[in-house]
C-alpha cells in the first residue's frame, strides 16, 4: 500500500514537472501573456459596455433624481426600445442601417461579382492592369466619395454654396439625390465592392471549367450554368464577401455623417455620434450594443445558411482547368465600362475636390475664379478666414497625428501580429491555438463607431495603476492597434504557416537561443507577410474616421477628424485641399513602404 502511493507520488510529481516544462516554452509563455492582453483589450471593454447599458449616468440625473450614479437601472433599455423617444433615438436609425447597409451590399456584390467574372473568366484586354486598378478605391477614405458626391450634387436648400450641378446645369438637385438613402448606398458601394471583388476573384480561379462545360453538354444554358453550378460552388466565399462588406457598411460613420446629418437621416453609427456627444452615453453606449449584437448575428446566419450545403469542394487532385470566356470585338466595350467604374470611383472624386480646393468662392467654378490660397495662403488673403493648408496649423498638426498614429499602430500590430502567429502556428491543433487565433479576429465584427464607445466606457476612468487614457493619443494607438489586429495576425499565420519547423529546431540543436533564432531564421523568411499586414495597419489607420471620431480631441485630432470639423463649419475649399493631402500621404507612404521594404530584400539577399 506505501509502495503504491509513493508511486503515485512520483508519476504525479513527473506529470507536474513536464506540464511546467510545456509552460516554459517561449511559445507557451507568450501565449499566455496575449490571452491575458486580448482579454483586457477585446473581452473586458465588450463587457464594461454592457455593464454601463445597465448604470445609472450623469446625465440620467434628470431623469432619475434619487438614484445614484452608477447604481443598477434598466432606463436605457426603456427609454431606447419602448419609450417616447424610441422612434427617434433606435427604429428609426435602425431601419435607415438597414436600408443603406443591405443597399449598399447587394450593390457591392453585383459591381465586386461582375468584374472578377469580366477578370477572371473573359479575354477583356489589360487584365492585369485591370486587377490592380480596381483595388485602387480602397486605398482612399470611403468619405471621400461622398465629399465629392456633395460637392456636385450639393444644393442651397440647407444654406452655404451649391455644387456643380446647379453651375452646370442651373437647377436646384433635390433632397433625395443630394442627400440620404440614396447617395449614401451609391457611395459606400463605389468604396466597399473591393472586398466581394477580391473575395469572388479567388473563388471563381478555383471553379474548374470542366464542371461548366459538363453542364453545357447537357443542355443547359449558360445562365443555367451559373445558377447550377458555379454559383453553388463560390456560395462560402460570397457568404465571406456579404459578412465583411455588411460589417463594414453597417458600422461606416464618414458617409452617412456627411450625406445624411444635414437631413437629419440617422444610422445607428451617427446617432451613436449624436447620443455620447450630448452626454447621453447611456443610450449610446447601448446603441453600439446593438451594432455588436446585429454584426454577430448577421455571421451566425451565414455560418448557418452555409451550413446547410455538405461540400464546397472545388479543387482535388485531379487539377483544375479554368477556360477563358472569348468576348470577341464585345471585349473592347467591357473594358470600357471597367475604366468607365474606375472613372467614377477614383478619378472624378479627386478631380472635384481639386476643383473645390482651388475655387476662391465656393460654388463658383469660372476659371476667373480658381486661386492657389487654400493650399499657399496667408489667413485674411482673397477674403479668406482660413488660411491655406501649408500656412494652417490646425491642418499641419493634425497630418502629423496622423502620420505617428499610422507608424506606431503599424509597428504595433506588426509585432503583435508576429507573436499571435507565431504561437498559433507552433501550438497549431491545440485548444489555446485555437483560442488565440479567434480572439485576435474579434475586433474585426465589432462595427468601428461602437468599438470606439467600449472603449470610452473602458478607459474614461482608472484601470488599476493605470491612468484614465480618454483625451490621450496612447489611447488612439490602443484602439487603432487592436482593431488592425486581425490583418496582421492572419499575415503573421499565413507567414508562419510557410516556414518549416525543422529550421528552427536545426538552429536549437546548435545552442542559439530562443531570440537569437526568432531574429536570424523566422523573422527574415516571414518578412513578406508581416509587411504586408503592417501596410494594410498604416493604409487603415491614416483613412480611419469611424473608429477615432468618438476619441479625438483638440490636441490628438488627426487629418480625418479635421476634415470633418471643416465639413460642419462648411469650408468646401479646406475640405478638398485637406482630403487631397490626406490621399497623397496615403499613396504616398504606399509607394515609400514599397520602395524601402524592396530594397531591404535585395540587401538582404
Amino acid at each position: 500500500m506505501a509502495l503504491t502511493e509513493e508511486m503515485t507520488a512520483r508519476a504525479g510529481t513527473r506529470h507536474l514537472r513536464r506540464f511546467g516544462a510545456a509552460m516554459m516554452t517561449p511559445e507557451r509563455l507568450i501565449a499566455v501573456a496575449l490571452a491575458a492582453l486580448l482579454a483586457l483589450l477585446v473581452l473586458a471593454p465588450l463587457a464594461e459596455l454592457i455593464r454601463e447599458t445597465f448604470s445609472v449616468q450623469p446625465y440620467d440625473k434628470a431623469y432619475l433624481p434619487g438614484e445614484e450614479v452608477g447604481s443598477f437601472t434598466t432606463f436605457h433599455y426603456e427609454r431606447v426600445f419602448s419609450g417616447r423617444m424610441s422612434s427617434a433615438l433606435f427604429y428609426k436609425p435602425f431601419v435607415n442601417s438597414l436600408i443603406t447597409a443591405f443597399g449598399a451590399t447587394v450593390l457591392c456584390l453585383l459591381l465586386g461579382a461582375s468584374l472578377a467574372w469580366v477578370v477572371v473568366r473573359t479575354n477583356v484586354p489589360f487584365r492585369e492592369t485591370v486587377n490592380t486598378m480596381i483595388v485602387v478605391p480602397y486605398m482612399l477614405p470611403s468619405w471621400v466619395m461622398a465629399l465629392a458626391w456633395l460637392t456636385f450634387f450639393k444644393n442651397d436648400r440647407l444654406g452655404g454654396s451649391s455644387g456643380v450641378f446647379v453651375y452646370i446645369f442651373g437647377v436646384q438637385p433635390p433632397d433625395w439625390l443630394a442627400f440620404g438613402a440614396l447617395p449614401i448606398i451609391i457611395c459606400l458601394a463605389f468604396h466597399y465592392y473591393v472586398y466581394a471583388y477580391l473575395i469572388l476573384s479567388g473563388a471563381l480561379t478555383t471553379v474548374d471549367s470542366q464542371l461548366e462545360e459538363a453542364g453545357a453538354i447537357a443542355g443547359l444554358s449558360r445562365l443555367r450554368q451559373f445558377a447550377a453550378i458555379t454559383m453553388p460552388l463560390v456560395l462560402p466565399a460570397l457568404g465571406s464577401a456579404v459578412v465583411m462588406t455588411f460589417i463594414r457598411v453597417v458600422g461606416s460613420f464618414g458617409t452617412p455623417a456627411v450625406l445624411g446629418m444635414p437631413v437629419r437621416y440617422f444610422t445607428l453609427p451617427t446617432q451613436i455620434y449624436a447620443a455620447i456627444g450630448s452626454r447621453n452615453v447611456g443610450d449610446g453606449y447601448l446603441l453600439a450594443l446593438v451594432l455588436v449584437v446585429m454584426a454577430v448575428l448577421f455571421i451566425w446566419i451565414n455560418q448557418r445558411m452555409i451550413g446547410v450545403r455538405k461540400s464546397f469542394v472545388t479543387m482535388s487532385g485531379k487539377g483544375v482547368r479554368s477556360k477563358t470566356i472569348d468576348l470577341g470585338p464585345a471585349r473592347w466595350l467591357v473594358l470600357g465600362l471597367v475604366v468607365l467604374l474606375l472613372s467614377f470611383t477614383v478619378i472624378l472624386p479627386i478631380g472635384l475636390l481639386l476643383l473645390e480646393s482651388l475655387s476662391k468662392t465656393a460654388g463658383n467654378y469660372d476659371l476667373s475664379n480658381l486661386t492657389l490660397h487654400y493650399w499657399f495662403g496667408e489667413r485674411g488673403e482673397v477674403n479668406a478666414l482660413y488660411p491655406g493648408v501649408f500656412h494652417n496649423p490646425q491642418i499641419l498638426g493634425a497630418a502629423w497625428n496622423s502620420i505617428r498614429l499610422a507608424l506606431c499602430v503599424a509597428l504595433l500590430t506588426g509585432l503583435l501580429g508576429f507573436l499571435v502567429g507565431y504561437v498559433v502556428v507552433r501550438t497549431r491543433g491545440t485548444m489555446a491555438s485555437k483560442a488565440l487565433e479567434t480572439s485576435a479576429f474579434l475586433p474585426y465584427i465589432f462595427p468601428s463607431v461602437a468599438f470606439g464607445a467600449i472603449y470610452i466606457g473602458m478607459f474614461s476612468k482608472p484601470i488599476g495603476p493605470m491612468p484614465a487614457l480618454y483625451g490621450t493619443f496612447a489611447l488612439l494607438v490602443l484602439i487603432a492597434a487592436v482593431k488592425n489586429l486581425p490583418y496582421t495576425s492572419r499575415t503573421g499565420i499565413a507567414a508562419l504557416l510557410q516556414i518549416d519547423k525543422s529550421l528552427e529546431e536545426a538552429a536549437r540543436t546548435q545552442g542559439i537561443g530562443w531570440l537569437a533564432r526568432v531574429r536570424r531564421i523566422v523573422v527574415p523568411l516571414a518578412s513578406n507577410g508581416l509587411m504586408s499586414g503592417m501596410l494594410l495597419s498604416f493604409i487603415g489607420t491614416m483613412r480611419e474616421l469611424s473608429l477615432i471620431i468618438l476619441l479625438v480631441t483638440p490636441s490628438t485630432a488627426v487629418l480625418a477628424s479635421v476634415i470633418y470639423t471643416y465639413q460642419t463649419d462648411d469650408v468646401p475649399q479646406l475640405i478638398g485641399a485637406a482630403t487631397l493631402l490626406l490621399v497623397l500621404l496615403v499613396v504616398g507612404f504606399n509607394i515609400l513602404f514599397r520602395l524601402v521594404f524592396r530594397n531591404a530584400k535585395l540587401g538582404f539577399a
